[in-house]
This record gives C-alpha cells, structure tokens and sequence, in this order.
C-alpha cells in the first residue's frame, strides 16, 4: 500500500510457469490494479503471459540458468528493467538491475515476453487501462 501511495511501481519474481493455474484475466488485471508494473521470472504460462501484456504489466523472463534464488533479491533491493521506453520489436531485451543495501548492483538480460508486433502495439499504447492521455503520449513517442 505504501508503494501504491507513493506511485513506486512494484515487480513481481517468479519461478517457472508463472500464472499456472491462474484466474485467466482477473489474475492479470488483479496484478496491473496492486501497482505490479513488471513480472521477471523464469518461464511464464502462454495464456497469462499475453493477458499481463494486454493490461501493461512487462513480463520479462530470465535467460536460461539464472533463476530467481540465484539473484538473490530481498526487500531491500532496488529493481530497475532499462530498456523498455526502446520497445520497438517482439521479444525485445532489456536490462534488469538490481542495486543491493550494500552499494553492489548486478545487471542480468532478459528478454520482454511481448511476442508479437500487436503485443507491441497494445504495451506502447498502456494496455487496457491506459487512459486516452497516456494513449495519446504514447503515440508521440
């Protein structure tokens, strides 16, 4: 609640499969509507993974052999994804950084799991619920 109040967007990390069994849509929405802006994780269930692109959260997905407990993220890391406002293509990479309480920053690859040129399209413009403003910056950009 604080993030939300203060407008910090959240990210989420996740294992493989990520949204297995989930809600469909409403779990994607519930997702957008908490703050969560970004989900980076291993793998991600192909049906949740667009359903997050449609509301404007970026799924970004790990390479291969790095998993989420070997990054080791705590409360207190800080997480950046540049690259993103760059977004012009499907399955983009982008640069996941992450600055540890102790001043160390680790920078990992991923690649944004937005897998189609509509997906694209549709992210650039603020998912479902981008307002005609936010829709209107997005197309001057």
């Amino acid at each position: 609640e604080a993030y939300q109040a203060s407008g910090t967007p959240t990210v989420v990390f996740a294992g493989k499969a990520y949204g297995t069994g989930s809600a469909r849509d409403w779990a994607a929405k519930g997702t957008f509507l908490i703050g969560v802006r970004a989900v980076v994780a291993e793998s991600f269930e192909r049906i949740h993974r667009a359903n997050l692109v449609g509301v404007g959260v970026v799924p970004c997905q790990l390479p291969p052999g790095v998993t989420v407990e070997s990054l080791g993220v705590t409360a207190d890391t800080t997480v950046a994804i540049e690259g993103l406002s760059g977004l012009n293509g499907p399955r983009a990479t982008a640069r996941l950084v992450l600055k540890r309480p102790d001043g160390s920053t680790r920078m990992v690859p991923v690649t944004c799991r937005i897998d189609t040129s509509t997906e694209v399209s549709q992210f650039r413009e603020g998912g479902l619920f981008a307002s005609a403003e936010d829709a209107a910056r997005a197309q001057s950009n």
